[in-house]
């Protein structure tokens, strides 16, 4: 098995071996990422694999996905701010990339790492909606419904309103969301002509 990258601990160790072993939920992909990774980055992207969010509640899944994109976005920072001054030594983003492609893969990893955890919330928040929306329809049909029956039926039987002349009648057409739109702009300009005198 060999030491853990950086020298971590046991427990570390232990979740490095497990990230690297489900091949559905890679967690680092290159050597040189695994040797730049500290012991708390290892332990962030080992907790958005997908077995440890399975054990995670909604509550818990906001706030690791809170710390996942805080992560996300200092990295990917990180790796545009040095790609950029590099572009000023090398003289073309083409010939600066391949010397930042470690930042490029910390970003990466962070990048993914948000993915699952975004993927697990949306499945949390679908499932806490169906939930509720299940309850709130048992706790309705007990009750024996919100209202009297003749509304539900009168709504039903009336008939359309025919529409009238005037603008609030009429559709919305690509044309007259043109002629608005020029409307409005043509006003910022005259605006703009007088704000300048």
């Amino acid at each position: 098995m060999g030491a853990a990258p950086g020298g971590f601990g046991g427990a570390t160790q232990q979740l490095i071996v497990a990230a690297r072993s489900a091949c559905h939920d890679v967690v680092v992909a290159s050597k040189s990422l695994m040797r730049s990774v500290t012991e708390a980055e290892w332990l962030m992207l080992a907790e958005t694999k997908r077995a440890a969010l399975a054990d995670l509640d909604e509550d818990a899944l906001l706030a690791l996905h809170a710390r996942a994109r805080r992560a996300r976005t200092k990295y990917v920072k990180q790796y545009r701010r040095k790609a950029s001054a590099r572009v000023a030594e090398v003289g073309g983003r083409g010939t600066a990339r391949p010397k930042n492609r470690r930042a490029a893969d910390k970003a990466e990893a962070f990048e993914k790492a948000l993915a699952r955890v975004s993927t697990a919330l949306a499945a949390a928040a679908r499932s806490s909606a169906a939930e509720l929306r299940a309850q709130r329809l048992a706790t309705a049909r007990d009750k024996g419904g919100t209202g009297p029956g003749e509304v539900v039926d009168d709504v039903a039987t009336r008939r359309p309103k025919p529409a009238g002349k005037g603008r609030a009648a009429s559709k919305k057409t690509p044309i007259s969301r043109k002629n608005v739109a020029a409307t409005k702009s043509g006003g910022a300009r005259r605006q703009v002509k007088r704000d300048s005198r």
